[in-house]
């Protein structure tokens, strides 16, 4: 059973994410609530797009500390799995810390930035160019590292 329900989970992903993006219903709250507990379902299942679109709806559109937690934590399993939003969003929550849970720590935003600009997202490149040209994130400026960050962004 469990296996059917993981192989299950991308497709209800995608059925929740066509249901998100819908104008039918639009401000309807049956509709919002049914289609977040099919983006919990799948999160829950493993789906790596859902843990982060889940994660991305409960951190900074939630109602609540607990809620906004709880995000970050289903942002943090997507960016294990290789995510490259979840990955720099993770980033972002460990450089200016949230709650108790992700206190500030440089290093660990780094290592996501990293992880998000080797899959090219283009926040994160930015990012780690301002971060080896200016000196931040308790790193010293680099020039040559911007370089090869800012190479990745270049128009091939």
């Amino acid at each position: 059973m469990r296996l059917l329900t993981k192989l299950l989970a991308p497709l209800i992903f995608w059925l929740a994410y066509g249901l998100f993006r819908s104008r039918l219903l639009r401000n309807s709250r049956r509709k919002h609530d049914f289609v977040m507990k099919l983006f919990r379902f799948a999160a829950d299942n493993d789906c790596r797009r859902a843990l982060s679109v889940y994660g991305h709806l409960l951190h900074f559109r939630g109602d609540g500390i607990a809620n906004r937690i709880q995000g970050a934590l289903y942002l943090e399993r997507a960016a294990d799995k290789g995510d490259a939003k979840a990955c720099y969003q993770l980033g972002r929550i460990c450089e200016q810390g949230f709650e108790h849970r992700f206190p500030v720590n440089n290093a660990r935003a780094l290592h996501y930035y990293r992880r998000a600009a080797a899959l090219r997202h283009p926040l994160a490149l930015r990012r780690l160019i301002e971060v080896y040209r200016d000196g931040a994130l308790g790193q010293a400026p680099d020039s040559a590292e911007a370089s090869r960050w800012e190479a990745m962004i270049a128009p091939v």
